[in-house]
């Protein structure tokens, strides 16, 4: 990769936003006497629906990027992955750690009109800590309590020094709802999508888009804004996010002015996009990809499968087969970016890209690898997964083994990566996170697709979790990481970007694990 600060890039503002199908527009520039309001409105060509937009059903980055824009939570994180008070004015934690006191910002009101209360956080924060991986894992015997009318306290039976961390992440983001908008979501998530944020929801038309409208009354914070933190202006009136799946149509759309943002655009599109003076390509760093193995049923449930597989990859073609130039990757074994100095290690390098076939095939006699049909998940929603996915194919059949490739459209493969029966691998992708604990995949509790079963592992967790320092916490992480490559419940290809086009006109878009629509402009 290019000589850039991949940390950097995750943390530079980059652009804005909005995509509409030509059949949709007649239904979506709404405002009186026909006439669009003063602020525009912002079509964004996005390349997959959302399962849901109930931030705590779901991992995938579609409902994290759309609800970003209409729900808020006690606390989130600036560009450098700091954590800053959002509907919390201020906190305090204890001195043993086990305590955490929130006072909350006062007039806040949802998108019903209601002025959020004490109660309300407090029941939607039961709600978090029952339905999420993080919530279950590490809050499950923590209790949330309102302390007069403005404030709420979170007591934990012992210190977790992250809490705040885990509490600030984008990813099934602790949201706060109105309390009866809580009462009324069922198994399925919310009825009802009410937030605090500058957008709120309008409708969402499945398969077609979903339209947020400008919060009137929105109150935003007075701080500097950064990344996910501080100020927070609606400045458009509309935003449409149209799903448009195919790469090509949201190629044409972004060049021909349908779309005013357009994201996920294909590697091998860029020096097209490039030499166009009405679009602008932005690059950011978001993470890693990888291969996820099914470690509940079937041929992975063997280390030494997973572990022949590991022995066999060639990354560097899976990347390049991906993002088709080494400028938008890099060949990269850590889980935390070198950039992130309090965590990075070396741990596990030695196992990272092999490439060694005879030791792989070795492993496979020693797994008993009989020649059992393997099938790998894969989505042309994104195509840096599906391109990735038809090498991890071809290596190895190149071994010797029974590989189908079966694809689907993003949602439908959320679902069926959870059913241990139906998969063997299946290829996604990671934001870089801020502490360890934030990928699901190394925590046995969390019971995320996959299904990561190591005592190992999480005993390390739970070290760094309760780490009195941060030089303690990064021991036990190079540990964690060398079992995470002995264990294996994925392999990771290497550190990634994503390239998001915007029109020309377009101003003020941020990113963090996402684009970020509020403070956009357009002119």
């Amino acid at each position: 990769m290019k000589k850039v600060s991949l940390f950097f890039l995750v943390l530079t503002l980059a652009f804005s936003i909005i995509g509409c199908s030509g059949a949709d527009k007649t239904d979506s520039k709404k405002s009186e006497g026909g006439k669009k309001d003063a602020g525009g409105e912002l079509q964004v060509a996005y390349n997959a629906q959302p399962p849901t937009l109930d931030p705590l059903m779901s991992t995938a980055v579609a409902t994290r990027d759309i609800t970003r824009n209409v729900f808020e939570s006690l606390v989130t994180f600036n560009e450098k992955f700091e954590v800053e008070p959002m509907l919390a004015e201020k906190y305090k934690v204890s001195e043993d750690g086990k305590a955490i006191t929130f006072e909350l910002r006062k007039g806040i009101k949802f998108h019903n009109g209601k002025e959020m209360t004490a109660e309300d956080v407090v029941a939607s924060m039961n709600r978090w800590k029952g339905a999420t991986a993080l919530g279950k894992s590490y809050f499950a015997k923590a209790t949330f309590k309102a302390s007069g009318e403005n404030a709420v306290v979170l007591e934990m039976p012992e210190r977790l020094t992250t809490a705040l961390a885990m509490l600030a992440d984008p990813g099934q983001a602790a949201v706060i709802t109105p309390k009866e908008v809580v009462e009324g979501a069922t198994e399925k998530g919310l009825a009802e999508f009410i937030g605090t944020g500058p957008y709120k929801f309008v409708e969402w038309k499945t398969d077609q888009y979903v339209h947020l409208e400008k919060f009137k009354d929105y109150q935003s914070l007075t701080t500097e804004s950064s990344g996910l933190a501080g100020k927070k202006e609606a400045f458009l009136e509309d935003i449409y996010f149209q799903f448009v799946t195919d790469a090509s149509t949201r190629l044409a759309g972004i060049q021909t002015g349908e779309y005013d943002v357009a994201n996920a655009i294909p590697f091998d599109n860029a020096e097209q996009l490039e030499a166009n003076e009405d679009v602008k390509n932005h690059v950011n760093h978001n993470g890693f990809n990888g291969v996820v193995f099914n470690k509940k049923a079937r041929f992975f449930k063997d280390v030494k499968a997973r572990q022949a597989v590991n022995a066999a990859l060639d990354e560097e073609e899976i990347l390049m087969a991906a993002f088709a130039n080494e400028n938008f990757y890099e060949l990269e074994h850590g889980l935390m970016i070198k950039d992130q100095v309090d965590w990075y290690s070396e741990a596990g390098k030695d196992q990272y890209n092999q490439k060694d076939t005879e030791k792989a095939k070795q492993l496979l006699k020693e797994a008993g690898y009989k020649d059992q049909e393997i099938v790998i998940l894969a989505s042309r929603d994104y195509e840096d997964h599906y391109n990735a996915a038809v090498v991890v194919q071809q290596q190895l059949q190149k071994l010797g083994m029974k590989v189908k490739l079966d694809v689907y459209d993003w949602p439908t493969l959320l679902q069926k990566r959870g059913d241990a029966n139906a998969y063997d691998i299946f290829v996604t992708g990671f934001p870089t996170e801020p502490i360890p604990a934030k990928y699901d995949f190394l925590n046995s509790a969390s019971e995320w697709p996959g299904w990561t079963n190591d005592p190992k592992m999480d005993e390390l967790l739970d070290k760094i979790n309760k780490a009195a320092s941060q030089e303690e916490a990064k021991e036990y992480f190079a540990r964690l990481q060398e079992e995470f490559y002995n264990y294996l419940p994925l392999i990771k290809f290497g550190n990634k970007t994503t390239i998001t086009t915007t029109r020309s006109n377009i101003e003020g878009m941020g990113f963090l694990q996402g684009i970020i629509l509020w403070n956009v402009k357009k002119k």
